[in-house]
């Protein structure tokens, strides 16, 4: 059995029965990588169907010895973790050997956010002189007030604003759509940059319904959205590493410690699990139990 037909049966697996993204896709698949590497420079290749568990307690120790965080270690391990149950259910291999491996252990990492102030320096930094300004100002607003992965930023369409009803609709993880409440200060910043930078654009044919494009007229991609926060952060001597994650962090924080409801908060994230919305909030555990009970069924 060869390794590539096995990745690419994964692939596929991953794409149409997992319904994941190109990004999630391409991350499970270089989990697949560095274990393919370590096993080429370490026990000179080893297919699929014989790998075996002491085969990955030296992979775990090689990732260890190449400097890797716990943490990057931990998410490398579900990965492979992944690959050989779908090779189970194919009935590739008879038996798993990632039964018994054991991940490091992992902190729980609290994110970073921002305050009000600094939402509000950051935005109000942006150079509206330039051509490009409005835009960028729509955008941390949009991020801020909606609460967005930059993955439903940057695919956010025109068909998808119906601002007379104070809604957006999301398209989330695994074509998973939403809708989300959106304030009045970022419907006028999105109406700004439409009447002005949009309209002014040369737009592709493929992105006539793209909602913020680059001055090329097409989407922008996400790391041009983590160039301009990061470019803002440096501007205003900010001291905190952000991204555009750091964003929807804060929304979720704010909206918690102004008391809003735990339940309501995990659904305009498009959280499936509410203990995620625990994880991105930093909700008391007191809290989360109390809503969790007053909410499962079984409690």
């Amino acid at each position: 059995m060869k390794w590539s037909e096995c990745k690419k049966g994964y692939e596929d697996f991953l794409r149409l029965e997992k319904s994941l993204s190109e990004n999630s896709v391409s991350a499970y698949v270089n989990d697949i990588n560095k274990l393919i590497e370590f096993l080429n420079e370490e026990f000179k290749k080893v297919p699929p169907e014989k790998v075996r568990l002491p085969h990955l307690k030296k992979f775990v120790e090689w990732l260890n010895q190449k400097g890797v965080s716990p943490r990057t270690q931990a998410r490398t391990i579900s990965g492979i973790k992944s690959f050989f149950k779908y090779l189970l259910i194919e009935e590739k291999i008879m038996n798993d050997p990632t039964t018994l491996l054991e991940s490091p252990k992992v902190g729980r990492k609290l994110p970073d956010i921002l305050t009000m102030e600094e939402i509000d320096l950051l935005i109000d930094s942006v150079d509206v002189s330039k051509p490009e300004g409005q835009r960028n100002r729509a955008m941390l607003e949009t991020l801020y007030s909606c609460g967005l992965r930059v993955s439903e930023l940057v695919s956010l369409k025109m068909s998808n604003l119906n601002f007379d009803q104070g809604f957006i609709k999301v398209e989330g993880k695994a074509d998973k759509e939403r809708l989300v409440p959106i304030s009045k200060s970022a419907i006028d910043e999105i109406n700004g940059y439409v009447e002005g930078y949009r309209k002014g654009l040369n737009i592709d044919k493929d992105h006539v319904n793209t909602l913020f494009l680059n001055r090329r007229g097409k989407n922008l991609s996400r790391v041009m959205v983590f160039t301009i926060i990061k470019e803002l952060a440096t501007k205003v001597n900010l001291g905190k590493k952000i991204s555009p994650h750091t964003f929807r962090h804060s929304f979720a924080t704010h909206l918690i410690n102004g008391g809003a409801d735990l339940r309501a908060v995990q659904e305009m994230l498009g959280h499936e699990s509410i203990l995620t919305t625990e994880i991105y909030t930093h909700i008391d555990k007191d809290y989360l139990k109390s809503t969790i009970q007053q909410f499962h069924p079984r409690s």
